[in-house]
């Protein structure tokens, strides 16, 4: 960043409350995070279709996670 961009936001940032500096500093760390979260895989696209197919599936017909890990517990004694 240059000098001159720095030194601007400093000046606005020097008399701001607590909380505006909380907000900038959230700000900062969610734009470096994003920059910075790039997913090491990518999908088929067969595999895209797929999940593509599923956006308006019906949920009723979706299997409860920790229902499912419970009967599985059960069954094989875990």
């Amino acid at each position: 960043m240059e000098t001159k961009s720095i030194d601007l936001l400093t000046r606005k940032l020097k008399n701001a409350p607590q909380s505006v500096l909380e907000r900038v500093i959230g700000y900062v760390d969610a734009l470096i995070e994003s920059a910075t979260n790039n997913k090491p895989y990518g999908l088929s696209k067969e595999q895209q279709q797929i999940l593509d197919s599923q956006i308006n599936s019906d949920k009723t017909t979706y299997t409860d996670a920790e229902k499912l890990y419970t009967d599985f517990k059960k069954k094989y004694e875990l």
